[in-house]
């Protein structure tokens, strides 16, 4: 019988899978005797009630409605089972300013869960809410998008900057979560406000905008204030079908491992053993850097950086 020949597609997608496999031991970053640990920390996450709660309904103004639970006992679940110290819930955009699900999920995370808020600068009395929230959650950042023409924050206005005075006054990270070639948008404000913390969300969107567009994300690392994101990492099954190693690379050369964190594995078919395989998949995007750095960016920078235990 003729033996079947693998394509070269199929043959990266099993040394894939075999090479996260092989990292999943590793990947619950161990101390050696007399050292302090180093957390596991995602530090990007989103929890859902789903469509039919009538306790936490999805905003009017949703732009998605995701139909499935991922609840925060799940998510406490999947830590335990995958060795995850802490977490960040990423107010997600269903719920546009209305954040009584993200507390409920920090109130029942307790210390092991952190929050990012979502607010609006061009929208009446959504900045007012701000500096409540913080008082009522343990909240670390307030998120600003910029993904799409109908999605997009009010660039060079006095609204926006009055955002970051806001988030600069209570000690919070801005984080971005935007296309590339938004990039120019943010940058005065970067410059402005350089104690402020700028989260860059999944790698700046490396793939959907030009290399050129996203050069200019990869030179914020000239600032010392940004920190990089590794994040909703894409494979090669995804469009457009490309390796994002060199971009990593890119990235911890631009960033180094001190202003990297990761984040991601967990949603609604989570389980224990599929969230610590996205921690070692992680890593081994990682084995260009010693041990050290990579423990750096997959828990050490954000327990820093973020206030964690």
């Amino acid at each position: 019988m003729k033996s079947k020949q693998i394509t070269r597609r199929e043959f990266v997608s099993a040394a894939t899978i075999a090479t996260a496999s092989a990292f999943t031991l590793k990947s619950s970053i161990a101390a050696e005797p007399g050292e302090e640990k180093v957390p596991k920390i995602d530090t990007h996450l989103h929890c859902f009630a789903g469509t039919d709660s009538e306790q936490f309904p999805y905003h009017a103004k949703a732009p998605y409605r995701p139909t499935a639970l991922a609840t925060p006992e799940h998510l406490l679940s999947c830590m335990d089972a995958a060795g995850v110290d802490y977490a960040v819930v990423v107010h997600p955009e269903p719920y546009q300013d209305d954040h009584r699900y993200l507390k409920h999920c920090l109130d029942i995370g307790g210390d092991r869960l952190k929050g990012t808020i979502l607010l609006f600068s061009d929208r009446p009395g959504s900045l007012e809410k701000m500096a409540k929230l913080c008082q009522q959650m343990d909240v670390m950042a307030v998120r600003v998008h910029a993904y799409a023409p109908d999605r997009l924050p009010p660039f060079g206005s006095k609204e926006l900057r009055r955002l970051w005075k806001m988030a600069t006054d209570l000690n919070l990270a801005v984080q971005l979560h935007f296309e590339p070639r938004y990039a120019d948008g943010f940058e005065p404000l970067i410059k402005e406000f350089p104690k402020t913390t700028v989260l860059i969300d999944h790698m700046g969107r490396p793939f959907q905008g030009t290399p050129q567009e996203h050069a200019k994300v990869v030179r914020w690392s000239r600032f010392p204030n940004t920190i990089m994101k590794l994040s909703s990492i894409p494979t090669t099954r995804q469009y457009p079908h490309r390796d994002i190693q060199p971009t990593i690379r890119e990235l911890t050369n631009a960033f180094g491992a001190e202003r990297m964190m990761y984040g991601g594995g967990f949603g609604a078919e989570t389980t224990g053993e599929s969230y610590q395989q996205a921690f070692a998949r992680a890593r081994s995007l990682l084995l260009h850097l010693s041990e050290n750095e990579q423990n750096q960016i997959l828990g050490g920078t954000a327990k820093r950086i973020l206030r964690f235990g």
